[in-house]
């Protein structure tokens, strides 16, 4: 709920030769006249908080969401069910009746995990919970046994390089960040072939866990052999780790069936609402609608790519018609990096200056806790101003520093971002996928999505740059659809 709120937002004012100037050539409003205009939103906050969360529509996200995840299951890059999963939105937004719905074509990853299987051979027997990373080659087909290191860090790896040499590298190293423990799953392979290793164990990088291996996409380096990596268990890397400690001999046998097939063809989907007054100015909405194969994706992001597609029906049913455009984008090819995205970046860019603000929600839909926004001071403050609107539901944080592999290639280019926050986005992170939505947290998580949209979407054309230094002003008109 905190997205649609989002949705309404605010447009940059750059400064030039000590004036602010618009589009429209007129003079900028103060602060204090736009917050006073926000206020003005009140009555439209409740029609879409009532609706959302109280009104006929209160369940809606996630029954969609449920019918999409049970019928089409797991959508792994190049799948055929990926396919199955696009064909379906598609006709589900056409029947919707949103605007532009179309399909833009992407080239994907297509890689398969086949049979896997992970034994410690001594100093017992013990069944090793694994799953192959994504873009992993196999292990020749008897597989592999051989003695196992234990690393709790790079460092560690490349000052003990002279022990690696025909073993297999566990790493334990502890959870940080998301951000910054990922690495170790994304180069673990490179790192330990450099040193001679002949596979990578990586402990998963997640901050809770049930014996649950977490899988993600993991790079090759040019010129350093490729090894077959996979990540295990918290429990299963601190009780490897435990047993080198005490200088106990581990030896783990290793079998990998994966295969990696020429790139094949996906789509990115797009829905919207057409702008009445600007139509070539965007805000747009975003999640990813592949996900991996060992789970139904309805977490990651299913939830994301649904309170997404809410936000315009919301709209829609409200019979509210924004000034700039109301862009959805269901990316394709995410979890391999952001394939999808990146190829629409590359095909959008030249129009870089119609795009007002870029928004994605990746990190779960349970309770919603805040919105993450990168910009620059002022455009937070008036954030800030939306987001109270938002009490009725105690949705008001704004975080700093907006992140995710969707919307970088546009925040590096200058265009704020928005991505949405979860309180248990820890499960996003131990479940990868697992079916674990709830239709409260689909509404309320989606409101504020919904809410900022159309706020965004209202306001007068500004030029937002985030660039520029002189760019110190954020406009956000608050107006009413129907002017």
């Amino acid at each position: 709920m905190k997205y649609l709120s989002l949705i309404f937002f605010m447009s940059l004012l750059p400064q030039y030769a000590g004036k602010s100037l618009r589009r429209d050539g007129s003079h900028p409003r103060t602060f204090e006249d736009i917050k006073n205009e926000i206020a003005g939103y009140s009555d439209t906050a409740k029609a879409i908080i009532d609706l959302a969360v109280h009104g006929k529509a209160q369940n809606r996200s996630y029954e969609r969401l449920a019918v999409f995840a049970d019928t089409v299951g797991p959508r792994l890059s190049g799948s055929k069910n990926l396919d199955a999963a696009i064909q379906y939105m598609f006709s589900a937004l056409q029947k919707d009746g949103l605007e532009n719905v179309h399909l833009e074509p992407v080239k994907v990853p297509h890689w398969e995990r086949g049979e896997e299987f992970a034994v410690m051979l001594e100093p017992r027997n013990h069944s090793i919970a694994i799953l192959g990373l994504g873009s992993s080659v196999a292990t020749p087909p008897e597989g592999i046994t051989a003695e196992v290191m234990v690393v709790a860090s790079f460092d560690e790896l490349h000052r003990r390089a002279q022990e690696a040499k025909g073993k297999i590298v566990v790493y334990n190293q502890p959870f940080v960040t998301y951000g910054e423990t990922v690495r170790y799953r994304s180069q673990g392979a490179v790192e330990a072939a450099k040193v001679g290793a002949v596979a990578s164990l990586i402990r998963s990088i997640a901050s809770f866990s049930i014996d649950s291996p977490h899988t993600g996409w993991q790079n090759y380096q040019s010129g350093v052999p490729r090894i077959p990596t996979a990540c295990i268990s918290v429990e299963d890397a601190e009780m490897m780790s435990r047993m080198a400690l005490r200088g106990t001999k581990i030896v783990v046998y290793l079998k990998m069936g994966a295969r990696t097939y020429p790139d094949s063809p996906s789509f990115n989907t797009v829905a919207e609402i057409v702008g009445n007054k600007y139509p070539e100015q965007i805000v747009l909405v975003s999640g990813h609608l592949d996900s991996w194969d060992v789970g139904q994706g309805a977490m990651d992001d299913g939830g994301g790519a649904f309170i997404s597609w809410e936000a315009l029906s919301l709209i829609k049913d409200l019979g509210l018609r924004p000034k700039r455009t109301l862009r959805m984008v269901l990316w394709t090819g995410e979890e391999q990096g952001g394939v999808g995205a990146e190829q629409y970046y590359q095909l959008h860019k030249e129009n870089i200056s119609n795009f007002d603000i870029v928004m994605e929600s990746d990190e779960g839909t349970f309770k919603p806790s805040g919105l993450a926004f990168t910009g620059n001071a002022k455009a937070r403050d008036i954030i800030k101003e939306i987001m109270a609107l938002l009490l009725p539901i105690n949705v008001t944080d704004v975080f700093d520093n907006a992140d995710g592999t969707d919307i970088n290639y546009w925040m590096r280019d200058g265009v704020p971002v928005i991505c949405t926050g979860s309180s248990q986005s820890w499960m996003h992170l131990l479940e990868k996928g697992q079916y674990s939505a709830s239709s409260h947290s689909l509404a309320t998580s989606g409101s504020h999505k919904y809410l900022l949209a159309t706020h965004i979407s209202t306001g007068e054309p500004q030029v937002w740059s985030r660039r520029h230094e002189n760019c110190l002003q954020v406009y956000l008109c608050l107006r009413v659809f129907h002017v």
